[in-house]
C-alpha cells in the first residue's frame, strides 16, 4: 500500500473511532503508532521507538517525552503526544525544547494524532525553534504534504538532505499563511498598496472603507480563477488517459429509450471540480460521470453502489448536490457550480468510505 494511502487509511480511523479517543494514551493507540508504522518503524521495538524517553541529563526530574526514534543506533526524532482535538499552536510543549537542547536529535514533533508539527534549530544551533518548519495533517493533505513526510519514513530519512530544505520549507509555508491571510482579511496597507495601482483619487477613510470589500472579493475571485484554469490544463494533460476509456460505457446507457437526457455543460464542469478535488486522494480515472433524467451521479469505479455525489440540476431556479455518508444522502443547495470546492470535505470523506 502506499504512503498516502496509508495515511488516508489512518485518518478514516480516526474519523471512525472520534467519540471513543478522549485521551493522550488513546491518541498514541489509535493513531500515532499507526503513523510511526505507516514510515516504516516499529512502534514495538524498543530499540526503533523508544516510549517514555527520559534524558540523561538537562530535564527536570521525572519528566519524559512519549517518544524517541533511533536511526542507525542514534537518536534521531523526538515525539511529544497530546490528546486529540489539543490545539497544538496555543499547547506548550516545554519538555521538547529541554531535551532537543541536551539530546543529539535534530528533530522533534509536536502532534495531537491528526496534526504534526514538525520542529528543528534553524535559527539558532541546538535551540528548538518556536515555529515549526513543516505542518502534517491528517484530515487535510495533498501529495506535496505526503512527499515532504516521505523524507522521514525509515527507508528515506536523511538528516542533512531534509534540513537542507527545511528552512526553505518553513518560510514558504509562513509566506503562503500570510498570503492567505492577506486575502481573507486584507489589511489597511494592502488595500491601500491595490488601490494605488489603478486609483488616481485621494486614498480617504471613506476611500479605503469602501474598496476593502472590493479588493477581498477580488482575491477570492482570483484565486477562483486560477483554480480554475489550472484544473483546464490538467484535464487537458490528462483527457487521453482518463477519458477515452470511459465512451464505450457511456455510449450504452444512451439507449433509444434515454435520448432525452442532455449532459449539460454545468454538470460537466461540476464533474471536473469533482475529479480535482479527489485528485488528491485517488486516481481521477476512477472517478465517472453517469447521467439520469431526475439526477446526474458522480461514482467511483462507475459502480452505482459507490456514490460519490449527485447533481441535481435539471430544475432551472435551484441547484442542488447530493452529498453521501455512511449511505445516506444529504442534499445542500448551491448558488454556482464553483460552490462545490466549499464542500471538500464532504466529497473526501464520501470517497474514503469506499476505500477504506
Amino acid at each position: 500500500m502506499e504512503l498516502g494511502d496509508k495515511l488516508s487509511s489512518i485518518a478514516q480511523r480516526g474519523r471512525d473511532q472520534l467519540d471513543h479517543i478522549k485521551t493522550e494514551e488513546a491518541t498514541k493507540t489509535a493513531l500515532v503508532m499507526p503513523l510511526l508504522a505507516a514510515l516504516g518503524y516499529d512502534p514495538f521495538d524498543p530499540r526503533e521507538v523508544v516510549p517514555e524517553f527520559t534524558a540523561d541529563v538537562g530535564t527536570k526530574k521525572g519528566e519524559k517525552v512519549d517518544y524517541a526514534i533511533r536511526k542507525d543506533d542514534e537518536l534521531s526524532i523526538l515525539i511529544e503526544c497530546k490528546p486529540l482535538g489539543t490545539d497544538l499552536a496555543n499547547t506548550q510543549y516545554s519538555q521538547l525544547f529541554r531535551y532537543f537542547g541536551c539530546t543529539e536529535a535534530k528533530f522533534a514533533i509536536l502532534t495531537n494524532g491528526l496534526k504534526y508539527r514538525f520542529y528543528s534549530d534553524l535559527d539558532a544551533q541546538n535551540k528548538l525553534d518556536s515555529r515549526p518548519f513543516f505542518i502534517f495533517d491528517l484530515e487535510d493533505f495533498n501529495d506535496g504534504d505526503v512527499e515532504e513526510l516521505r523524507k522521514f519514513t525509515k527507508p528515506n530519512f536523511d538528516v542533512e538532505a531534509i534540513l537542507s530544505t527545511a528552512n526553505r520549507l518553513k518560510y514558504t509555508n509562513l509566506a503562503k499563511r500570510a498570503i492567505e491571510e492577506t486575502i481573507k482579511e486584507p489589511p489597511e496597507e494592502f488595500v491601500k498598496f491595490i488601490v494605488s495601482r489603478f486609483y488616481e483619487g485621494r486614498h480617504t477613510r471613506q476611500v479605503i472603507d469602501e474598496f476593502m470589500p472590493i479588493v477581498r472579493e477580488a482575491g477570492k475571485l482570483y484565486i477562483k480563477e486560477q483554480v480554475a484554469q489550472r484544473l483546464k490544463g490538467a484535464l487537458a494533460r490528462n483527457y487521453v488517459d482518463d477519458t477515452i476509456p470511459q465512451p464505450e460505457p457511456v455510449q450504452a446507457q444512451l439507449a433509444p429509450e434515454q435520448d432525452d437526457i442532455v449532459t449539460t455543460q454545468e454538470e460537466i464542469d461540476a464533474y471536473n471540480i469533482v475529479r480535482s478535488i479527489l485528485s488528491e486522494v485517488v486516481d481521477v480515472s476512477r472517478i465517472a460521470m453517469r447521467d439520469a433524467k431526475s439526477y446526474c451521479a458522480i461514482l467511483l469505479d462507475d459502480n452505482n453502489r459507490k456514490p460519490l455525489c449527485r447533481l441535481h440540476f435539471n430544475t432551472k431556479s435551484i441547484k442542488r448536490i447530493g452529498f453521501f455518508k455512511d449511505k445516506q444522502q444529504e442534499l445542500v443547495d448551491i448558488e454556482s457550480v464553483s460552490d462545490l470546492f466549499k464542500y471538500r470535505q464532504k466529497l473526501i470523506e464520501a470517497l474514503q468510505e469506499y476505500l477504506g
